[in-house]
């Protein structure tokens, strides 16, 4: 656990499931404007067989007092196809790659580095397991903030966008695993 101005910065405990929950499930419906959707969400409905207790996957939780109030996840697992390109699939398939989700601050919270330091910890979970050879994540251009902030930690793999807004402007990114290092997002 780390401090954070007025915040804690750890990994997740069961008590703090329903609360990660809320603060995802709040992005699905009021940043994303898509509700949930079980074949993309269903790791939120099982925040605890998802993350808790599976020992390569990790919930990392920013924290104001008792409130969950930013969340960022770690799944063995790539990208899927589709939705994505085959070529990205097969890049990050297999058991080598770590996955970074739920990367979400409750919008009241935003601008205090929470992102950032969840996703320093997240890089530390994985560069210390030395199964992990890559950290894969993908963004959605439309969410403000969204692109400028991946941009600055980590490496464009390829710019999916297809020019109409109607469909998700997917980025896709790996942070480089520096182990031993400090990882460059912090």
């Amino acid at each position: 656990m780390t401090e954070h101005g007025p915040y804690s910065v750890r990994r997740a405990r069961k008590s703090d499931v329903d609360g990660a929950r809320s603060v995802m499930l709040d992005t699905f419906y009021h940043d994303f404007g898509v509700g949930y959707r079980p074949e993309w969400h269903a790791d939120v409905i099982d925040i605890e067989g998802s993350y808790l207790r599976e020992p390569r996957h990790a919930l990392f939780v920013a924290c104001k007092g008792d409130e969950v109030v930013a969340t960022t996840a770690v799944r063995a697992t790539g990208p899927a196809s589709p939705p994505h390109p085959r070529w990205i699939a097969e890049k990050y398939a297999g058991p080598g790659t770590a996955q970074l989700f739920r990367v979400y601050v409750r919008p009241d919270h935003r601008r205090a580095g929470l992102a950032r330091a969840l996703v320093a910890m997240a890089v530390e979970f994985v560069a210390a397991d030395p199964a992990y050879a890559a950290l894969y994540l993908h963004t959605d251009t439309r969410v403000p903030g969204a692109e400028p902030f991946w941009r600055a930690v980590a490496t464009e793999i390829h710019d999916a966008r297809d020019g109409d807004h109607r469909t998700p402007e997917t980025v896709h990114f790996e942070i480089p695993l520096r182990r031993g290092a400090t990882p460059r997002v912090v």
